[in-house]
């Protein structure tokens, strides 16, 4: 049972008519709610503080300190959702797939998959290879009351990426080979990941996420055509094996304003766009039926708050009439970015859209 849906004559949950799952129902709001996308730290000083000298990977491992850092930004910037403190590699280190997150780097995998031998890497998760995020949910469901509680996983591109390519890339060209010169073993293997990403995302609905975010970051690198044929059947694989359970579910993608009316298509509730497409012509591609999330530059927080405010000014107004809009960034909170700046954005918009 998720936690913002009850069985018809049963109370709902407090997260119900909070201000950010109305806006992804397409529902009047009192504001225009606002989340950043990697809110849970890099930028707030106290997250720096509880991290010190805790790997990346372990600190998603320990429920105390997940549940620590995923509240610190609600309790600093007073934001309309919290988002689950993960890793999109965590399910991938659960299942026994030999990788680290290097600092400065990324994720590395140490036997990149390349053949079909490889694919027996990836079996399927079970609960209780995620048991700590079972716990850090429940903690954090506890804590946080009426405030929804994000769930997310990498999509099935993402992950194949660094899978193939061993690491971070920046033109994804084994990944791309392997996806023209193979394509029943790419098939096969964003297949094996779908199942792995949906397992994932269940486990964090079932103990209590409000709803979920599939995050495809680098699947901007691919055409129209290479997407709908070689992607989205295993992104819609995801979404519809947590459709069942009625919470909203998110697709987002860097550099997709090509791609945003596919990201619909593939099942989301809720589209992610990031700075380049203005909201309202973001609203024409992706189509009725969706809400929008996004969409101001991250950089811009590093300006003056008269020039903040004035981007957030155009984006609110990009968004004027639209059925569901959820402000966020067009990306993650950039590492130094001024908390301040991000307090201060978050009461602008709340002020500035009270209904």
């Amino acid at each position: 049972m998720s936690a913002n849906e009850c069985p018809t004559g049963q109370q709902q949950t407090g997260t119900h008519d909070s201000a950010f799952l109305k806006a992804c129902r397409r529902e009047p709001a009192p504001h225009t709610p606002v989340w950043f996308m990697r809110q849970a730290g890099r930028s707030l000083p106290e997250y720096r503080k509880v991290r010190e000298g805790i790997a990346m990977l372990d600190s998603c491992m320990r429920p105390e300190l997940v549940t620590e850092i995923t509240l610190q930004p609600v309790r600093r910037h007073n934001v309309d959702a919290a988002i689950y403190f993960s890793d999109i590699v965590v399910p991938l280190k659960a299942i026994g797939i030999d990788l680290d997150i290097k600092p400065g780097v990324g994720p590395v995998v140490e036997n990149p998959i390349r053949t079909r031998a490889d694919l027996e890497q990836l079996r399927p998760l079970e609960p209780g290879d995620v048991s700590y995020v079972t716990e850090a949910i429940g903690m954090l469901v506890r804590e946080l009351g009426a405030t929804p509680l994000i769930g997310f996983a990498g999509a099935p591109f993402t992950l194949a990426s660094y899978l193939v390519e061993g690491g971070p890339s920046r033109n994804h060209e084994r990944t791309k080979a392997l996806m023209y010169g193979d394509p029943q073993l790419w098939a096969d293997l964003l297949d094996r990941l779908a199942d792995i990403t949906s397992a994932f995302l269940k486990v964090q609905i079932e103990a209590g996420a409000s709803a979920v975010q599939l995050f495809d970051s680098w699947v901007g690198a691919l055409s129209p055509a290479d997407y709908r044929r070689s992607v989205m059947p295993a992104s819609t694989k995801v979404f519809q094996a947590v459709e069942g359970y009625g919470v909203p579910r998110i697709h987002f993608g860097v550099g997709t304003g090509e791609l945003l009316g596919l990201l619909g298509e593939a099942g989301a509730d809720v589209v992610g766009a990031d700075w380049r497409v203005p909201l309202d012509e973001a609203a024409r591609r992706v189509g009725a039926g969706k809400a929008l999330q996004g969409n101001i530059d991250p950089a811009v927080l590093f300006a003056p708050r008269e020039a903040v405010e004035t981007k957030a000014r155009e984006v609110l107004d990009a968004a004027a009439g639209l059925e569901g809009h959820i402000f966020n960034l067009g990306h993650g909170v950039l590492p130094s970015t001024d908390p301040d700046a991000l307090t201060r954005l978050v009461e602008y918009v709340h002020t500035r859209t009270a209904r």
